[in-house]
């Protein structure tokens, strides 16, 4: 398996299959790592620090999933603080309702499919410490920066769980490829990611089963054989971002 990041790029699209040469990118910064040895297979500008945009939702749930006795079930009330916070920044969203029961499994599914916001602001706050939902979701981003320095990221700062960031959320393509490598190990990661299209059913609040709309995986690269994930990003400041795994 190879994984990659690229930052501030231009538009992400798919170019037919060509023979082997040196690449080129548009990209400002590129990295290319062989998983499986470490080695490095392709390099451009990898430590300069730059806004990763909703790429930073990868950190989000490998925080998740390296929480001990893990339950993905685990049902999560959808609150008004999580729709309002989407308006507030005109954040992408997983179109989540108000009231209803979520698992954290279908949480991972909202966030990491249609970049939903409000989902990442679910998984922040139940898995973040304190006694509201700004302390625990800070706490959260707290846990982020604690595992990137843990992976050896040491060009990272987390400011946000979801990449709308204050100016300090930034990462470098080679920070952003070691944690792509390890979050990778994860079955369940890996199942979400390659993951084009999820349909989540949720509990409302008087108890019955919701459908809820189609979640469709940002990651048009999915098409290709050998695509095994991982996450886009996107933004005014940060441009076209993207981190990659393949075979």
């Amino acid at each position: 398996m190879t994984t990659g990041a690229v930052l501030a790029t231009g538009a992400l699209t798919a170019a037919p299959a060509q023979a082997l040469t040196t690449p080129t990118i548009t990209a400002k910064g590129g990295f290319l790592m062989n998983s499986a040895t470490g080695s490095t297979l392709y390099s451009k500008a990898p430590n300069t620090k730059r806004l990763t945009a909703s790429t930073t939702k990868i950190m989000t749930a490998k925080v998740v999933l390296s929480q001990s006795n893990l339950n993905l079930d685990a049902k999560v009330t959808i609150k008004k603080a999580y729709s309002d916070y989407i308006v507030s920044k005109g954040a992408s969203s997983a179109h989540l309702i108000v009231g209803d029961k979520v698992t954290v499994r279908q949480l991972l599914y909202g966030m990491m499919l249609p970049s939903g916001c409000d989902a990442a602001m679910a998984l922040a706050d139940k898995f973040g410490t304190g006694s509201t939902v700004s302390a625990r979701t800070k706490s959260f981003i707290a846990k982020m920066n604690t595992t990137a320095r843990s992976l050896g990221m040491t060009n990272t700062k987390f400011d946000s769980f979801d990449g709308i960031s204050n100016g300090s959320n930034a990462s470098t393509p080679k920070d952003l490829t070691l944690l792509a490598r390890n979050v990778m190990k994860s079955s369940t990661f890996k199942s979400v990611v390659k993951t084009k299209s999820y349909t989540a059913k949720t509990i409302t609040k008087t108890g019955s089963t919701r459908t809820m709309g189609a979640w469709t995986n940002t990651n048009t690269l999915l098409g290709w054989n050998g695509t095994l994930g991982i996450k886009t990003g996107s933004g005014t400041d940060s441009k076209y971002c993207l981190v990659f795994a393949a075979t």
